[in-house]
């Protein structure tokens, strides 16, 4: 068993580079470099042979299959993982629901779903947001409404990412009115081939199918199926959404992106000199690597303070998902102008994934560029918007 706290941080790097190399496929890594939506069958796959090693669950326990990596160490996977095109593990099992039932989940919860979970085997929906309850959470009206030995749901769920093949959803439910709003929300887990349950397509700006309206109509789930206590739910969800957050500081995808630049302006030609040599681009270009190391800083500290046990008040989460998201966007209208004409073309990622055309029309480095950069608008709104997140930042300074 491999000790991974004797290793240096270069020497870990090195060791994920070199697991990554002996292990990704060539094509795989070819697809996720395009940047597309999640491709269920490569998720499996690269799923399955993480845990081979134990290294599927970066931030779970120990117990409970976790590597016994240190913050920095889960970073520098994540950061090498994607940067090498490695399918991403998905979010909602591995690093959302995961978590909370090693936490608060009973014995039988954590022994049916955790292991399902690390190998990839059931694939997870995130059932948090409504029509009318977004930003605004704890307004969620979908009942819980206890009947027995069961809960009968009916409501309506929306924006759910990847529900079309996933298995299972953990969601949010109302199980009562009393009091303030947030104390009357559980945790519950459900089986989506339960009936009752209608998923629709939610298809997005970028043509992709990511996103999903979920119906529910008088499904009956066992009462077994509730996480911790009833009507703390809000409690498992705060702690969840921060996690979420400070992921979302996106400096994996930054690196990425900016790589990814500098390779399409050294491809693109002004005036019959490469894009990459123009000053007015390079200081742009400058400007937003400076950003992006500046923002990398700022996790470093938070990582640092957090394996020190010396984390402030401060709202660190909302203030890394805030800067994140933001330039993310901002890279990618960078890629999208540096492609100039050939950045205005959509590939439709439904004809890459099925038929992988040897030579596409335009520029195969343009591939996947419009269509990211038309998903990631919505990375500031999901998760928190930006504008909830700020008014967080403030009154939490602000009171400090």
């Amino acid at each position: 068993m491999t000790d991974y706290s004797k290793m240096s941080e270069d020497q870990f790097r090195q060791m994920v580079r070199d697991f990554i190399s002996e292990n990704l496929p060539p094509e795989m890594a070819a697809r996720w470099k395009k940047m597309y939506h999640p491709y269920k069958p490569d998720v499996v796959w690269w799923t399955s042979k993480l845990n081979e090693v134990g290294w599927s669950v970066p931030g779970w326990p120990v117990e409970y299959g976790g590597p016994d990596w240190t913050i920095a160490q889960r970073h520098i996977f994540e950061e090498e993982v994607f940067l090498a095109g490695c399918p991403a593990l998905s979010p909602q099992g591995l690093t959302l629901v995961g978590p909370v039932i090693c936490h608060y989940g009973t014995p039988e919860q954590k022994d049916f779903h955790l292991p399902k979970i690390r190998s990839g085997e059931i694939m997870w929906a995130q059932g948090f947001s409504e029509p009318n309850a977004g930003s605004d959470l704890a307004a969620l009206q979908c009942r819980a409404v206890r009947d027995g030995d069961e809960y009968v749901v009916n409501g309506q769920k929306i924006w759910t990412s990847e529900a079309h093949y996933s298995e299972w959803v953990f969601m949010l439910v109302r199980t009562s009115t009393e009091g303030k709003k947030q104390a009357g929300i559980s945790f519950l887990l459900i089986d989506l081939d339960t009936p009752g349950i209608t998923i629709r397509p939610i298809i997005s700006i970028d043509g992709g199918h990511e996103l999903n309206e979920v119906f529910f109509e008088d499904v009956r789930v066992p009462a077994s199926n509730l996480v911790g206590e009833e009507n703390k739910g809000w409690t498992y969800a705060k702690e969840l959404l921060a996690e979420e957050r400070t992921f979302s500081a996106e400096v994996k995808r930054h690196k990425g992106q900016l790589r990814r630049i500098k390779n399409i302006a050294r491809e693109t030609k002004i005036r019959g000199r490469p894009l990459i040599e123009d000053p007015h681009f390079q200081r742009r270009l400058a400007q937003l690597e400076i950003e992006v190391l500046a923002h990398e800083a700022t996790l470093w500290r938070v990582v640092a303070e957090e394996e020190a046990g010396i984390l402030g008040a401060a709202p660190t989460p909302s203030i890394l998902k805030v800067r994140g998201t933001e330039l993310v966007q901002r890279l990618g209208a960078l890629m999208i102008e540096a492609l100039e004409e050939a950045g205005l073309p959509y590939y439709a990622e439904h004809d890459y994934f099925l038929t992988e055309p040897a030579d596409p029309p335009g520029r195969p480095d343009a591939y996947g560029v419009s269509s990211d950069f038309m998903f990631r608008r919505s990375l500031t709104i999901y998760g928190g918007s930006n504008e909830v997140q700020r008014n967080i930042i403030a009154g939490q300074l602000l009171r400090n």
